[in-house]
């Protein structure tokens, strides 16, 4: 079959606003819930939570402790690499690599393709753990929460010895954290190995003059790497300059300051980006040897006074100025308010109304940056339930591909398909180089390639051609029924036009069901 679909009429559907004046019926309500505050809907989720209820199974999703996953946990026991600590990947996985490097067996191709095929099973299992509870897991708000921090604290796994460190700053770092105080959060990823070395921080050091007589300084093992900053990367007509290990290095104080706190216009200056590098000088990590963990080195640490916005610090100081910053960053109204954006712009809509993030900013506030109380604000707003907020916002890739798989029953056994085909779709897991994470804006995902790949994914998933997913797809061949099933709503006259005349005298249902996965009511939420 010739898949010809009208992908600049897709477009333009998908990115056109909502234009519903009507109140949300109760199915639409709960559609809306599984689509926002989840993965979306598998077969039969509808009417289930329509039989206890909406508010009842949103207040259930904000506690996921309470929910039962034992199914999910038991298909997690495979993948061993989860249980393992930093020290314990680095050991098995990266030593062996580095040691063949220095005994020059890199010469020996073989041994090291069989050393980075081993290495690489850190990456699968990571990989293969966040598909499968997306998709498979009852505690759906927690896995969009984990998928949300994720990607607001993001941490490239392409970058040197991150692709090990990833592992546990996902299961120590994140998760743990996602449902209770925002300093917590925030401070735990400051204390991560895996944020200090992808944002250089670990090799920061003060000047010669601004530290401790006798001290020992670097260590050698961490003097060897070369440092490309991240805000270079973010663009690509800027040129690259790389440093070496001797110096202040401001990359993660400015995305402390503009990507994980106070917001791009939250009233910091260059200057207080240049003093909390120093504050934060000496927050670094363990030596690969010594198993990566975090460290505070007092010896690379600037002893000098300081002052970052307004909060002045005496000389001699240690890391408790780079604790008092968290927690000042951590309290900072303008912090509220871009935490109460980005929460609202991932729940609500790409430009989400002025008075629904000033009301979560103070949510944010009152409740000493208590999250669950903050999302829980978005989830009860008006703006959340507007008739105009339904399916006014594009999936991404990852946010599609999950669906899809849940809206057919698919049923897992191999991870990995699923995660090079969003690669394809371009969502890589764990793959966004700059800091920044990926877009949660409908124009980052909505060009022609992007939809062509969306839509060869969806027939191969309902035709039961993508390795390692066994797809359960309804019998009917109506088109109106399918859709129905499948997007909980009806089909635009121009899309039903579209897939009859692109199915053509198909009478098999995977046909039609994958054409429907691919149309624009099921790639909008």
């Amino acid at each position: 079959m010739k898949l010809r679909f009208l992908f600049v009429a897709i477009s333009a559907l998908l990115l056109a606003a909502s234009a519903s004046d009507s109140k949300l019926t109760e199915r639409q309500r709960a559609l809306h819930a599984l689509n926002r505050l989840g993965f979306g809907a598998r077969p039969g989720d509808i009417d289930r939570i329509l039989k206890s209820g909406v508010d009842i199974w949103i207040d259930q999703q904000l506690h996921p402790e309470a929910i039962p996953d034992r199914a999910v946990e038991a298909r997690l026991q495979q993948f061993e690499t989860l249980r393992m600590s930093d020290a314990e990947l680095i050991q098995k996985y990266y030593r062996p690599i580095v040691e063949a490097r220095r005994n020059k067996d890199e010469q020996d191709r073989e041994t090291m393709q069989m050393l980075r095929r081993s290495a690489q099973e850190v990456m699968t299992d990571l990989v293969g753990q966040r598909i499968i509870r997306a998709a498979q897991s009852d505690r759906q708000l927690n896995e969009v929460m984990v998928d949300f921090w994720m990607n607001h604290f993001n941490v490239f796994a392409g970058k040197g010895i991150d692709r090990f460190l990833l592992t546990s700053y996902e299961r120590d770092t994140i998760r743990p954290h996602v449902w209770g105080r925002f300093e917590d959060l925030l401070m735990a990823t400051a204390k991560s190995p895996a944020m200090l070395f992808y944002l250089d921080n670990a090799r920061s050091v003060a000047a010669p003059e601004n530290r401790l007589r006798g001290s020992g300084g670097v260590p050698a093992g961490l003097r060897r790497h070369r440092v490309t900053p991240p805000q270079l990367r973010r663009n690509p007509a800027a040129t690259p300059q790389l440093s070496m290990l001797g110096g202040i290095n401001e990359n993660y104080a400015r995305e402390l300051m503009e990507l994980h706190t106070l917001g791009v216009d939250g009233g910091y200056t260059q200057k207080d980006v240049t003093e909390l590098a120093r504050v934060l000088t000496g927050w670094s990590i363990a030596r690969p040897e010594q198993g990566g963990g975090f460290v505070f080195r007092r010896g690379m640490h600037d002893v000098g006074a300081k002052t970052v916005l307004g909060a002045r610090f005496p000389p001699g100081g240690g890391i408790e100025e780079g604790e008092k910053m968290i927690h000042i960053l951590a309290h900072h109204p303008a912090t509220a308010h871009h935490i109460a954006y980005k929460l609202a712009q991932r729940l609500v809509a790409d430009e989400p109304p002025k008075a629904l993030v000033d009301r979560v900013a103070k949510r944010f506030l009152d409740t000493d940056g208590d999250l669950r109380q903050t999302v829980k604000a978005v989830i009860d707003s008006p703006e959340f339930w507007d008739p105009h907020s339904y399916r006014a916002k594009v999936k991404s890739p990852f946010e599609y591909a999950i669906s899809a798989v849940r809206a057919i029953d698919g049923q897992i056994t191999d991870a990995m398909p699923i995660a090079r085909e969003l690669q394809k779709i371009g969502e890589p897991l764990y793959g966004a180089q700059p800091p920044t994470g990926y877009s949660d804006k409908a124009e980052a995902w909505v060009n022609t390639g992007a939809l062509l790949n969306r839509l060869n994914f969806a027939v191969a998933l309902a035709a039961n051609k993508m390795p390692g997913v066994r797809s359960n797809v309804p019998s009917a061949t109506n088109v109106d029924a399918l859709a129905q099933s499948l997007t909980g709503g009806a089909l635009t006259d121009e899309t039903r036009k579209t897939i009859r005349e692109q199915a053509g005298d198909q009478t098999e249902s995977s046909t039609i069901v994958g054409l429907i996965l691919g149309s624009p009511e099921f790639q909008k939420q």
